[in-house]
Order: structure tokens, then C-alpha cells, then sequence
């Protein structure tokens, strides 16, 4: 097979931009689970103590070889818009709150490594309706 340029398929073909469909947020969150399910036992890197950073610090904290890497290696989520691994991109990317992010990768929750599987299930876990408790259930059947 040979490779071609784009300007060089563009003396033979008319070539267009591609218009595929922009992702939903579900769908953002979903890639990124997928992503690290493929090797759930990799040792990827925490961030440190997130909870007690500056808003610009925390905005601009990454880490080699951590769940937010592994999002940014992945062509189709950097397509759609992903533009870096830092915690800050993240958040806007994949519209968390920072307790949220924190969830998936803090040092606090793993230590200096999460596995995969583990950054996986609580990004799984956003994605999850929410749970009724017991007494939310009773007030709502008593109550309407």
C-alpha cells in the first residue's frame, strides 16, 4: 500500500473534511472507560493531593502515564476535540466537576498508581444513572 499526502490525493480526487457527528459527553466518558479497559492490570500514574491545588495549579497538573494520558493517546478523542493530559482539559472535555476527576485520579483515592480497571469503574460510575436510597424510595411512594 502506498501513502499518499493530502495535497497529492488532491491532484486526483476532490478531497473534503470528514463532518462525522460530534460525541456526547456519554459517549466521550465511554471511550475513555474502553480505553483503559483494554489493559485493566497497567499501573498508571496519580496526581497528587488535587483537592488542595489552586485553580490554575490544578488546571495545568498531568502525569506521564496516567488515566488522562491514556485519553489523550487515543486518536478519536483527541479528534473530537481533546487537546492535552492535563486535569484542567479533562474537566472541560469530558464536562466533570473536579470532585468528579478527582474520583478517577487522585493519589489520595490510589496512591502513586491506579490500575486501569479501577480509573475505569469510577469513570463507569458517572455514566450510571443515579441510585435511589431506601428512604428517598419510601418518601416518594408515601408522598408521591
Amino acid at each position: 500500500m502506498k501513502h499518499h499526502t493530502i495535497d497529492e490525493l488532491r491532484t486526483v480526487a476532490e478531497v473534503q473534511p470528514c463532518s462525522a457527528r460530534p460525541m456526547s459527553r456519554e459517549e466521550r466518558l465511554d471511550r475513555w472507560a474502553e480505553l483503559l479497559e483494554r489493559n485493566p492490570h497497567w499501573r498508571l500514574s496519580t496526581l497528587f493531593e488535587t483537592e488542595y491545588q489552586a485553580p490554575d495549579v490544578l488546571a495545568a497538573m498531568r502525569n506521564d502515564h496516567s488515566p488522562l494520558s491514556v485519553a489523550f493517546g487515543d486518536p478519536v478523542l483527541r479528534a473530537a476535540g481533546l487537546s492535552d493530559d492535563t486535569f484542567g482539559e479533562a474537566k472541560r472535555f469530558f464536562e466533570l466537576e473536579d470532585a468528579q476527576l478527582h474520583d478517577v485520579i487522585c493519589y489520595c483515592h490510589f496512591g502513586a498508581t491506579v490500575p486501569a480497571a479501577s480509573a475505569a469503574r469510577q469513570i463507569r460510575a458517572m455514566l450510571a444513572p443515579p441510585r435511589i436510597g431506601l428512604f428517598a424510595m419510601l418518601r416518594q411512594a408515601v408522598f408521591g
